[in-house]
């Protein structure tokens, strides 16, 4: 009896976890669809928009580390919660933005608070207490949620812009948001407990511990390429196909379908990292990168688009779910929503910088070629980043580290 309710307990987390970042992880890409209809609109730049998502992620990154120090004293489901209703709230009065600054301060300010708090972080400290035992497939099949709602959100999104416009995109994004909290409060209510008692053990470094350490350096470093990259890509490859003249509503299946890519990533990474450690699939993804950038900044041919697109895809969330295992493997779980909310802050910023690059390459070149170009050289010192972290982590232990790879 005893273990069948653990088990009940730990699938109910999965399946809280799984729906909140399907909204909230689907929502982040919604700004991608809707760039180049709202330029168009309202007569901006497209640097406006870009820097819009820079605001966001550099808010949304602080509030992910903020989100993860309180989910290592609490229970995540606090966190979440509130992030929803925040999300839900910048989202519906998205859809009555005229002027940049409504945009900087909606989406940039308003929505980045609530989907720093609805994130992957408190999401990753709820299952790895539930499943300690396999910390990076049950991560990977969670954090599948963004690639689901990236495919779903996505989808419907178009559909309703076709119909309507991307006003009532960003409504009915906020209802999304807001849908959630009640399923989410009913399905952890009679599980407080077992959220809010870690069921792994409590040592490891302080955020402070670990920035002594080259391989947090190493591994800041790889998270701020994959960010730079990440945000770059899924903020302009609508608009990047459509001025390739891809059709609107196929370039905007096509970003959904990346998300179907990633959720296949995801989980090949997840349970590749529990045989083997997280640096290889690391390594692997950035490898994909750099052939992908390659091939499109030679051609930009329609089958190009798609092949790039596609396997960008398969690459994209791959370091989600691993955030937690690395931080697991080298610096231990005592601070654990701490030292990955600190790494995904890096990411992030460094993706505000990467969307803000690309629009503003852009508006000053018409093209984004040099933009592919800079992404390429990224790849490739992530890569670099990936082997030297690897050599470090084949000397073994190099302190006060915790545990093995076997998760």
């Amino acid at each position: 009896m005893r273990t069948q309710k653990i088990g009940t307990s730990a699938l109910l987390v999965l399946v809280a976890g799984f729906l909140v970042l399907l909204v909230a992880g689907g929502a982040r890409f919604a700004i991608g669809l809707t760039l180049k209809p709202m330029v168009a609109e309202l007569g901006w730049d497209r640097t406006i928009v870009g820097t819009a998502v820079g605001i966001f992620q550099v808010v949304s990154a602080a509030c992910t580390f903020a989100a993860g120090r309180l989910a290592d004293r609490a229970s995540p489901r606090q966190v979440l919660a509130s992030g929803l209703l925040v999300s839900a709230l910048g989202l519906c009065l998205m859809s009555q933005a005229w002027a940049p600054w409504h945009v900087f301060i909606l989406y940039g300010l308003v929505f980045a608070v609530g989907n720093g708090m609805a994130s992957v972080i408190p999401v990753g400290v709820m299952i790895t207490r539930a499943f300690p035992d396999r910390v990076g497939l049950a991560n990977a099949v969670v954090t599948s949620g963004m690639s689901i709602g990236q495919l779903l959100v996505v989808t419907a999104l178009a559909a309703i812009m076709i119909a309507a416009s991307w006003r009532s995109a960003f409504v009915w994004l906020g209802l999304a948001h807001l849908a959630v909290v009640p399923v989410l409060i009913l399905a952890l209510r009679s599980h407080q407990r077992s959220l809010g008692t870690p069921a792994i053990a409590a040592s490891g470094l302080s955020l402070r511990q670990a920035l002594r350490m080259p391989k947090f350096w190493l591994l800041l470093g790889i998270y701020a390429v994959c960010g730079f990259d990440d945000f770059f890509v899924m903020t302009h490859v609508v608009a990047f196909a459509q001025d390739r003249n891809v059709e609107a509503f196929l370039a905007a299946n096509l970003l959904a379908s990346m998300g179907l890519m990633a959720l296949l990533g995801v989980v090949l990474a997840g349970a590749w990292s529990d045989r083997s450690g997280p640096i290889a699939p690391t390594a692997a993804s950035f490898l994909l990168r750099i052939l992908l950038f390659a091939l499109i900044a030679v051609d930009q041919s329609a089958v190009s688009i798609v092949v790039f697109a596609l396997g960008f895809g398969l690459t994209f969330l791959v370091t989600a779910p691993l955030t937690v295992v690395f931080v697991r493997q080298i610096f231990g779980t005592r601070h654990l929503g701490a030292l990955t909310g600190f790494i995904t802050m890096v990411h992030h910023i460094l993706g505000g910088a990467g969307a803000y690059l690309g629009a503003a390459v852009f508006d000053r070149t018409s093209a984004y070629d040099l933009a592919f170009i800079a992404m390429l050289a990224s790849s490739v010192v992530a890569l670099a980043l990936c082997r030297a972290l690897a050599r470090l982590d084949s000397r073994g232990p190099t302190g006060t580290t915790t545990s093995s790879t076997s998760a």
